[in-house]
């Protein structure tokens, strides 16, 4: 009996549960159905997100192609690392893409190194110019301070043409038209002199392009005008002795030029990686950077290590070390102490890999070939203090083993200056001698060639060829000594060549018929038309004047000797027919 209200209970239970029931399976069927749902939007995505990466690593594939064929137009030394980054870039993006496929992608692209340093210099440049503008405001040059203010927030103003007129009136110290018109007016003309209207070269130039140079007696000049009020008459004074001072080389001058040459510097190397598509590398680093650093760095006779610095801090800001070393080779070509700049910067390059070679040309340049006197050991050391240990030791070697003094002298110069610098052994390396054949032959006809430049005799210039061409008789060696020939004057050529066959003994040189007559059959060859022309004025003269000369009778008969044929046609030209 304790069971039946139980069992009469449960059936009225499961009738009243029924309901909700429903309603739960009704909620997982459709928990399901958007389960279902989801599922396949998760795969339609994967396919659409699969497709995307499958184009887009195509096309950056073909992207590559195409900037590789674009930077094989770019100078030779740029194409190779540049290629070479874009492969390794595109590697990184095809691997970047396989890990997002994967879902294992967490990290962003990395960036090709070139990219990255190039960006940083940029910054670089840029966070420099602000400095350097203000310094230069500080120090008060005769140029407008709004002209400068504008510079940091958009330096591609220096380049514009009032930039430009007025950086070149600030060299030059002279004063653009427009400003002091617009700041003293048309009274301040009178005490100021036109230096670009010219009545043959310029009759009209623009108004816009007129500079003004102040009269020699300026200040008497503008204390008798009277079209100038007081006020702005003390400015134009203060202009006039500003621009006077830019003029002088005294600290403030020198401080002036040295801030507005590295803010020429750090913009002209902003604008080129800015505009690099359009700007040419040689011209930026092989012809306007390298006036720059020349002068920054030329501060006296002798560099020292502050300019040294400062111009290595200048090319440090140069992200290709091939443009940078092009800079460096492009200082200096006017000789004296800035191409010593260049010997020293390229002897500090870390990158350097055989210094002997640079180590010869620096002592080539230190020691003229016309000093007839040793120089003394504290003439050369602070020069050689300027360099790390191992490249003394090379420039050491170049010494001792220089041809522009006595062996002994040189010797003992190289001993000392060793003592000096506190090195034991110099000859740690391959000796200067052991360069390759080709400098070895440069470096020989370089010093020949500087006989012929200084005029010497032409009895020791024909002992020079001789020597060398008895030392290396080869054509190469006979090419050059043409070309030696050919760039002296044609007098110096005659003479030479009348002593060329004649050893100091009185014997004849056995080479010198064979060499000779590759001199004669060159000579009246149509290539070298210029040359023949001079050497035959030069005879033509001589035999108008002294047909009985001894140059020109012992020329022809040389030429008779070493090759008949070229002698009868030069002396048809000539006139000795008879």
């Amino acid at each position: 009996m304790s069971d039946s209200p139980q069992a009469t209970e449960l059936p009225a239970r499961t009738q009243e549960q029924q309901p909700g029931a429903q309603d739960v399976q009704l909620r997982l069927e459709q928990i399901e159905a958007s389960q279902a749902a989801l599922d396949q939007e998760h795969r339609n995505l994967r396919y659409l997100i699969e497709s995307v990466i499958a184009h887009r690593l195509q096309s950056h594939s073909e992207l590559v192609l195409l900037l590789t064929n674009l930077v094989s137009k770019l100078p030779i030394n740029d194409v190779g690392l540049i290629i070479s980054k874009l492969v390794e870039h595109n590697t990184n993006v095809s691997q970047y893409l396989a890990a997002l496929s994967k879902g294992t992608a967490d990290v962003p692209i990395p960036e090709p190194n070139v990219l990255k340093t190039l960006d940083h210099a940029k910054k670089d440049l840029r966070a420099a110019v602000g400095p350097l503008v203000e310094a230069l405001i500080r120090l008060k040059p005769p140029v407008e301070p709004a002209l400068l203010e504008t510079l940091p927030a958009n330096p591609d103003v220096f380049f514009t043409p009032a930039a430009v007129r007025a950086w070149r009136c600030f060299v030059k110290g002279q004063v653009p038209r427009e400003r002091v018109v617009r700041e003293f007016g048309e009274a301040a003309l009178k005490c100021c002199v036109d230096m670009t209207t010219d009545p043959k070269l310029n009759p009209r130039p623009r108004t816009e392009e007129i500079v003004l140079g102040f009269k020699d007696d300026f200040e008497s000049c503008l204390a008798s005008e009277t079209g100038i009020q007081p006020e702005q008459k003390e400015k134009l004074l203060e202009l006039y002795r500003r621009v006077q001072e830019t003029k002088t080389n005294s600290d403030q001058a020198r401080a002036q030029r040295a801030a507005f040459q590295k803010l020429s510097f750090f913009i002209e190397l902003l604008y080129y990686y800015e505009h690099q598509s359009t700007e040419p590398a040689d011209v930026v680093f092989a012809q306007r950077l390298p006036v720059l650093v020349e002068q920054l760095a030329v501060t006296g006779e002798n560099p020292d290590e502050a300019s040294v610095q400062q111009a290595e801090e200048l090319l440090s800001h140069i992200v290709h070390p091939d443009h940078r070393q092009m800079v460096i080779n492009n200082v200096g070509k006017g000789g004296g102490p800035a191409r010593t700049i260049k010997y020293i910067l390229t002897l500090r390059s870390e990158k350097l890999d055989n210094p002997d070679p640079i180590a010869i040309e620096l002592v080539r340049h230190l020691l003229p070939a016309q000093s007839q006197t040793t120089p003394k050991p504290a003439d050369l050391l602070p020069l050689l203090r300027l360099l790390p240990q191992a490249r003394q030791k090379a420039v050491l070697r170049a010494i001792g083993h220089t041809d522009r003094l006595r062996k002994q002298d040189a010797d003992v110069l190289a001993k000392a200056l060793a003592a000096d610098l506190g090195i034991v052994n110099i000859e740690e390396a391959k000796p200067a001698a052991q360069v390759p054949p080709e400098v070895e032959r440069e470096l020989a006809w370089g010093r020949i060639k500087d006989m012929v430049a200084q005029r010497s005799d032409a009895v020791s210039l024909a002992n020079a060829i001789r020597e060398r061409l008895n030392a290396h008789y080869e054509s190469e060696e006979i090419r050059q000594s043409w070309v030696v020939l050919t760039d002296a004057d044609p007098m110096s050529f005659i003479r030479v060549f009348c002593q060329l066959p004649y050893l100091p003994g009185g014997k004849t040189d056995p080479i010198a018929k064979p060499v000779m007559e590759s001199y004669l059959t060159r000579l009246v060859h149509e290539k070298y038309a210029s040359t023949y022309h001079r050497v035959l004025t030069s005879l033509r003269n001589i035999h108008k004047t002294k047909p009985d000369s001894p140059t020109l009778q012992t020329f022809m008969a040389l030429c008779r000797w070493a090759s008949p044929e070229a002698a009868a046609k030069i002396a048809a030209d000539v006139g000795m027919h008879a």
